[in-house]
């Protein structure tokens, strides 16, 4: 067997990298990436076989609509359904490309390949990690992973009984020089959410991403706590109702404190699209919080926004200052650009007296401590750094550390 990494070997983002038997390949990701700077991929001089898409986040899947619509995409169930409403409602067409769903730890063929799935901890839901077998060698892709989400065990499992014999181990290092000690874990989250909404006199802001469940269930149990309301939009209920296919234990829109805030611009793809929705946007206003009731008791609402929400924000910086809460990586913040609009707006609210700026978040990815465990479990003969800014420090932490650049072939056969 052998592997190419095209982009990821010092990069975060933009995961991509191939293996090679004598008769087939296969893709890991095919991420967008999140440098302007960072190379072209021409996918269709890859001519891959499958493949396998290992979460729903654009890093790892955003490039597909270069990918020739025959080869099959393999994804998690809930992973694609995800995508799905993230197009529609961005006014853009499905993707048409033949996807095919796997769920973990069964082993399915491509080729001369056998990938055996491994749900994993991540900020997205249905994050998968990936056991490749092929003429003898066994390949182990991390993915993006963590061990402090409120699904941790999946960490806790995969260490206590890792698959054996690894040959070689593809594994992220996001968090190689940055820590986690602010918030460590998903629970001290919750508790900084709810201290700063208990008290306040004006309506709060949470900024994150819709996909972040963890931090979704975080949002609606400080609400909970403090008899406050958790306010969604209609993309948000759309991903909590997918939800519903994995655990009936993740809020939704019909529980007690969470209404929906119905935006012209997401109802007006809910009135395209009758057919994929179904009677959703009829139970969407049946929940539905309208302006006035937000207007008449500020203070009663946690209000969860992204980074385009200002305009919404500046509407309630009257009497009271608001409180934002900023929920995700701070990075964006210090990258304005078309690619986080909004970000500059958000930015300026640190220094705005009429905004009460709290920052309260943790990873999407392992610490290192949590990588350096997974990696001793698994006991590769070969450690590959992948999607980090860091590959270099890899050797300072691990062992049998191989460096290996974008564009150069590995072969398992010669390094073992």
């Amino acid at each position: 067997m052998k592997c190419l990494i095209h982009r990821g070997s010092n990069e975060i983002g933009g995961t991509c990298i191939q293996l090679f038997t004598g008769a087939s390949s296969i893709l890991l990701d095919i991420g967008l990436p999140l440098s302007r700077d960072c190379k072209d991929l021409d996918l269709s001089a890859l001519r891959p076989d499958a493949v396998l898409i290992s979460h729903p986040h654009q890093d790892h899947f955003g490039l597909i609509d270069r990918l020739d619509p025959k080869v099959p995409v393999y994804i998690g169930e809930l992973g694609k359904k995800l995508i799905d409403a993230t197009r529609i409602l961005l006014g853009k067409d499905l993707h048409i490309n033949d996807f095919r769903h796997f769920k973990s730890l069964h082993p399915f063929v491509v080729g001369d390949f056998t990938v055996t799935p491994y749900l994993v901890d991540h900020s997205a839901v249905d994050a998968y990690g990936f056991l490749i077998e092929a003429e003898g060698k066994r390949v182990f892709y991390s993915g993006d992973f963590r061990a402090h989400g409120r699904k941790s065990v999946l960490f806790k499992r995969i260490v206590a009984t890792p698959p054996k014999d690894i040959n070689l181990l593809f594994m992220e290092g996001t968090m190689m020089q940055r820590n986690n000690d602010d918030y460590p874990m998903e629970a001290d989250v919750e508790r900084k959410i709810y201290q700063t909404i208990k008290e306040q006199q004006n309506i709060s802001f949470l900024i994150s991403s819709s996909q972040n469940i963890d931090r979704i269930v975080s949002a609606y149990r400080a609400c909970k706590r403090a008899s406050k309301t958790l306010v969604i939009d209609i993309y948000t209920a759309w991903v909590l109702e997918q939800l519903k296919l994995v655990s009936d234990s993740i809020p939704a829109m019909e529980w007690p404190l969470v209404r929906v805030y119905a935006s012209h611009s997401q109802d007006a793809k809910l009135t395209v699209h009758p057919d994929f929705f179904g009677n959703f946007r009829k139970r969407v206003y049946q929940q539905r919080v309208r302006k006035e009731e937000l207007q008449a008791n500020p203070a009663g609402f946690l209000f969860l926004g992204k980074m385009s929400s200002c305009r919404t924000i500046d509407r309630y910086k009257v009497e009271r200052p608001v409180s934002v809460i900023y929920s995700q990586w701070l990075g964006y913040l210090s990258n304005p650009s078309a690619d986080y609009y909004g970000s500059e707006a958000m930015a300026a609210y640190r220094s705005d007296p009429q905004v009460d700026f709290v920052y309260a978040h943790t990873s999407g990815h392992a610490t290192v401590q949590d990588l350096q465990t997974f990696a001793k479990a698994l006991q590769p003969q070969m450690l590959v750094p992948i999607h980090t800014e860091q590959a270099s420090s890899f050797s300072d932490y691990f062992q049998n550390v191989v460096h290996v650049s974008d564009g150069e072939v590995l072969n398992l056969r010669s390094h073992l």
